[in-house]
């Protein structure tokens, strides 16, 4: 049986840049720096960017911290963090000058759970102060349009992300994504393209830095036939409404 105390979410996030490993060790609360408010379990530590009571962006902040020079991150987050207005935009804003934010992966729905979770992963690097990063735009790769999985009948294989790690190309990241990518590239001709590149000055001049991105067409959404039955749909807005206030 685990004998470790159990750690919650805002204990990891007072923690501040230092190992967990000593605090499951002796438990000691006083160890911790920062403050909660008890009220709404609003985060205020000094190494942060912003002070809110998303946990989420809270989370993404804490891994930043424990990034070493040019360390490598890669974290799963909910749709709301990529657009969320006040801390969200602050975020994003800061994450987009002071780390090298360069792929983004959106994730179909039927991964979790938790029914209609929409969630993305950010890859991003912790860049020297005032280094110009070596890639001047981000990738991102959806493979949420169109594609339907479920965790029974029709769950995610791996084959299914061979494209996209073909497209991210990690032996040698920075000559993507005319030489690696392939068919998968978006472009003008090519429309139906998972794989889009954006520059950095084109991400941070949109509306609160947002980076709830798409572009492909939804099939099921072309033939008004083909659309799913109201009580789906009524539900699929109950998902995305519960997402959006469990990370107020």
């Amino acid at each position: 049986k685990c004998r470790c105390p159990k750690i919650t979410t805002n204990a990891i996030l007072r923690s501040g840049p230092r190992c967990i490993i000593p605090y499951l060790e002796q438990h000691d609360d006083r160890r911790l720096e920062g403050q909660v408010s008890k009220e709404r379990d609003i985060v205020e530590r000094e190494d942060f960017w912003a002070t809110t009571s998303n946990k989420r962006l809270n989370f993404v902040q804490h891994v930043k911290t424990l990034l070493i020079q040019n360390g490598c991150a890669a974290v799963v987050v909910p749709d709301n963090v990529l657009f969320e207005g006040g801390a969200g935009e602050t975020v994003r804003s800061k994450i987009l000058n002071e780390c090298n934010v360069h792929t983004l992966l959106r994730l179909p729905t039927g991964l979790f759970y938790v029914q209609g979770v929409k969630a993305n992963v950010l890859f991003f690097d912790k860049k020297p102060a005032s280094e110009t990063p070596l890639d001047q735009e981000a990738l991102i790769y959806d493979l949420r349009t169109n594609k339907h999985f479920t965790l029974k009948t029709d769950p995610l294989k791996r084959e299914d992300l061979d494209e996209f790690v073909k497209c991210y190309n990690p032996t040698n990241r920075h000559t993507r994504p005319s030489t690696s990518s392939g068919q998968a590239l978006w472009s003008e001709k090519n429309s139906n393209g998972r794989w889009r590149a954006y520059e950095y000055d084109e991400l941070v001049a949109r509306d609160k830095a947002s980076l709830d991105i798409f572009w492909l067409k939804d099939d099921s959404l072309e033939d008004s036939a083909n659309l799913p039955n109201p009580d789906t749909i009524a539900q699929e807005i109950v998902d995305d409404l519960e997402s959006v206030l469990a990370g107020c």
